[in-house]
């Protein structure tokens, strides 16, 4: 530790004397249980002799939340220890743990942008030959609560929403808030109209326009965090033909009419499908879950009916059609009777089959439902 940059006070180990200038090593020992505990531009003092800490120093604040879980969780332990011994060189990493009925035990991890998250996800499989489960990743919402109930069990009236599971009825909330930024585009003019369009579907709103010569157009626009997070470089990159460049800046926080939507398989809510949307785009996103969802999930011997709900409303529907055994297939002729009766027979044992079966949906299936791809 550099006690000349700290201005910390450490205690020499041969002979008890105190220091404080740079070349001279010691050591402290404080109440800590792990190593995570110690953060960079914490103010060390002596035992009951608190001073004011240094100004300067402020911790990173993640951008972006996405779930990390273990392909085998006989994995578990190696994946914890994995992640410990990453994030002791990069502290910007925020982990808490985190369970799902699908997919398992695992964390929530928090990191500044996707590139980050990317190059972390890299460096777990390069370094420690981690094969892990990432779902998509999500963005810090706020919630002004209005219910006094609530406000006493959390000890604010304002709280951060990093996993939909935590996304607070609309009654005990007055306002939903949501994370913006302020994004730079420089492009070649030819590539302009494709441009502005992809940002007004994501709900951009324009703050300038400028021409920096006769070539290059460079365009300032606000946008809301959780439309450019996943896939809006790879589409600004696409409609320019790779030419045009994107950089963004925290904006701080906008009120947004934001809503969970929830899917569900024969009625039963899929915890890790649940999502944070705007209003305005709950229809086509739930639509288009739905059928990604009929196109991965195995065929069963009953119906599986693949919703998209908010609130108790049903917004769409995909029905997954059962296998079927032709009963009829040794009725050649006789009377009509008789094939009625074995159909009859069938729709029965597949009614009771539906209200028992349970329907597991594969862990891969839950990656390429998630992933935000325009094409299929």
């Amino acid at each position: 530790m550099n006690a000349t940059a700290s201005r910390n006070w450490l205690l020499n180990g041969s002979s008890g004397k105190k220091i404080s200038y740079a070349g001279q090593v010691g050591y402290l020992i404080a109440g800590m249980k792990e190593v995570t505990e110690a953060q960079i531009g914490d103010t060390l003092f002596l035992y009951k002799q608190p001073v004011e800490p240094l100004p300067g120093f402020k911790s990173a604040k993640p951008m972006v939340f996405a779930g990390m879980y273990p392909i085998d969780q006989t994995e578990y332990n190696n994946l914890k220890s994995a992640l410990e011994r990453l994030t002791l060189n990069d502290s910007s990493v925020t982990v808490h743990r985190d369970s799902s009925l699908a997919l398992g035990a695992g964390w929530r991890l928090g990191f500044l942008g996707l590139l980050h998250m990317e190059v972390f996800n890299q460096r777990l499989e390069q370094e420690y030959n981690m094969s892990v489960i990432l779902t998509a990743p999500t963005v810090p919402y706020k919630a002004v609560l209005s219910s006094a109930k609530l406000i006493k069990e959390y000890g604010k009236d304002q709280i951060t929403i990093i996993n939909p599971a935590q996304f607070p009825d609309k009654l005990s909330v007055s306002e939903y808030l949501e994370p913006t930024v302020l994004g730079t585009i420089v492009t070649p003019h030819e590539y302009i109209g494709k441009i502005i369009t992809l940002c007004q579907d994501r709900r951009a709103v324009q703050k300038d326009l400028l021409y920096i010569d006769e070539n290059r157009v460079m365009l300032k626009y606000l946008f809301p965090l959780n439309e450019i997070v996943v896939d809006f470089y790879d589409a600004l990159k696409s409609l320019s033909s790779g030419y045009a460049s994107f950089d963004y800046e925290d904006a701080g926080y906008q009120s947004a009419d934001l809503i969970k939507m929830d899917i569900l398989l024969n009625g039963n809510p899929v915890e890790e499908l649940a999502t944070i949307i705007h209003k305005d785009k709950a229809y086509a996103a739930g639509k288009l879950l739905c059928e990604r969802l009929k196109e991965t999930i195995p065929r069963q011997l009953f119906e599986i009916a693949i919703q998209a709900a908010i609130g108790k409303k049903i917004i769409a529907r995909e029905t997954l059609k059962p296998y079927r055994k032709n009963v009829v297939a040794k009725c050649y002729g006789g009377d009509i009777t008789r094939r009625m009766k074995l159909l009859r027979r069938q729709a029965e044992g597949k009614r009771l089959m539906r209200k028992i079966g349970n329907v597991e949906v594969p862990r891969d299936a839950f990656i390429r439902v998630l992933k935000r791809e325009t094409d299929k």
